[in-house]
Order: structure tokens, then C-alpha cells, then sequence
């Protein structure tokens, strides 16, 4: 086979040509296409990474923001949760103060209603011995009852202080007899005597009548009231019998 070289230079030449041809004005602009397409690319991707990203912060912010709110949410709830409670027991405190008003209103009501009651039963109690006492001192004999009682003032007297007594033996002292009923000369004369006997003194006694002692006599001296009748009596049964029902 025979080479033809000058063909082979000629073919070289012009594959040497189209290869500057290519490199100069093919290779050149589609290398630059591409690189600045590779560019483009790039800020692309730069762009996408930024925006992931800033969507990753501002997901972050929402889910801190979602947090914040939950924990927010949960903080009200505890405070109206604990001021639910607060209000729910001074509800209940003041029910108590309340209902402990009303009990105790409704114990004084009843105490008071029975005082009033138990004073009244006392109150008729001793209308009713008054009553009876008035009619037995009516169905005695006076001398017989004055004597009696006589002799308790008597020892009613006798236990005074001593200041008492020497007050009552002094010449001024101004002292007064009172009977439940009139007592004849002889008795009031008797009486008289006796009193004089246990106060120590001459003077002379007043003599009063007053029908509310029932029986029995009082002695009315300058500080001092004595006396022994049945007035005393029942009052002091009164007394004792109100005592021993508080008791």
C-alpha cells in the first residue's frame, strides 16, 4: 500500500485547523456557557441552602414560639387553677363563718326563749307561793307568827358586823320596824324590847306595815337592811332553784 504523504499533511492541517476553529470559537464559548450555567447553578444551590436554612431558623422560632405559648398556656392555666381553689375555699370558709353564724344565732335564739320561758315558770312559781304563803300567814295565828319570825331577826341581828350595830345603838340612828301585818300593843311593844335588847340601844323603833313581806319583819337600821320573812324566803328559794338548774 502507498502512502500518499502530502494528502496525510494536507488532511493533518486541515484537522489541525478545524481543531483551532473548534477550540477557538466552539470549545471556548461552550466552556464558558457552562461554566457560568455551573455558576448559576451554584448561587442556585448557595440559595437553596440559605433558604432551607431559614426555613429551618424560622421552623426552630415557630416550634420555640409554639414552647413559649404551650408553656405560656400552661403557666395561666396553674394560676387560674390555683385561684380557682383560693376562691373555692374562701367560699367554703365563708360558708363556714356563715353556717357558724347561724348555729350560734339560732343557740342564742333558743337560750334566750328558754331563759324567757324558764323566768316566767319561775315568775308564776312565785306569784303561786306568794299566793299560798298569803293564804297559810292568813289562816295563823299573828302572835304566834310574829314570834316566830322575831326570833329569827333576832338572830339575823346578832350576826351584823360590830360597825353596824354600834351605828344603830347611837342616839340619832333613825330605825324602822316593818311587819307584814298590824301588830297589837303588846307585840309591838314585845318586838320592840327584844330589838332594842339586840342592837344595844334605848332608842325607840318606827313601826311600818308592808303586806308584800307576807310574814314575818324587816329592820331598816342607817346602813343596813335585815330582815326575816317569807318574802326573803321565797326569793332566796327562787335563787337557789335558778342556780341549781344553770348548775
Amino acid at each position: 500500500m502507498t502512502i500518499d504523504w502530502w494528502t496525510l499533511a494536507i488532511q493533518t492541517i486541515n484537522v489541525l485547523i478545524l481543531v483551532w476553529l473548534l477550540a477557538r470559537f466552539f470549545w471556548r464559548p461552550v466552556a464558558a456557557m457552562i461554566e457560568e450555567r455551573r455558576q448559576t447553578a451554584a448561587r442556585i444551590l448557595d440559595d437553596a441552602e440559605k433558604k432551607r436554612a431559614e426555613a429551618e431558623a424560622a421552623e426552630k422560632a415557630v416550634a420555640e414560639t409554639r414552647a413559649g405559648f404551650a408553656a405560656e398556656r400552661d403557666t395561666l392555666l396553674e394560676a387560674a387553677r390555683a385561684e380557682a381553689e383560693s376562691l373555692h375555699r374562701k367560699r367554703l370558709a365563708e360558708a363556714d363563718r356563715d353556717a357558724a353564724a347561724r348555729i350560734a344565732k339560732a343557740e342564742a335564739a333558743a337560750r334566750d326563749a328558754h331563759q324567757a320561758e324558764e323566768r316566767a315558770w319561775f315568775d308564776r312559781a312565785g306569784d303561786l307561793a306568794l299566793s299560798i304563803a298569803g293564804r297559810l300567814a292568813g289562816r295563823l295565828d299573828p302572835a304566834v307568827i310574829a314570834a316566830a319570825f322575831l326570833d329569827g331577826l333576832v338572830a339575823e341581828i346578832a350576826r351584823l358586823p360590830d360597825a353596824a350595830k354600834a351605828a344603830a345603838a347611837l342616839p340619832e340612828a333613825e330605825l324602822e320596824l316593818v311587819s307584814a301585818a298590824p301588830l297589837g300593843p303588846a307585840l309591838a311593844e314585845t318586838a320592840q324590847q327584844r330589838l332594842r335588847e339586840a342592837l344595844g340601844t334605848t332608842a325607840a323603833l318606827n313601826l311600818r306595815v308592808d303586806a308584800a313581806l307576807i310574814a314575818g319583819f324587816e329592820l331598816h337600821g342607817p346602813h343596813f337592811v335585815v330582815g326575816n320573812n317569807w318574802r326573803e324566803d321565797l326569793a332566796r328559794i327562787g335563787q337557789e332553784l335558778r342556780h341549781d338548774r344553770r348548775s
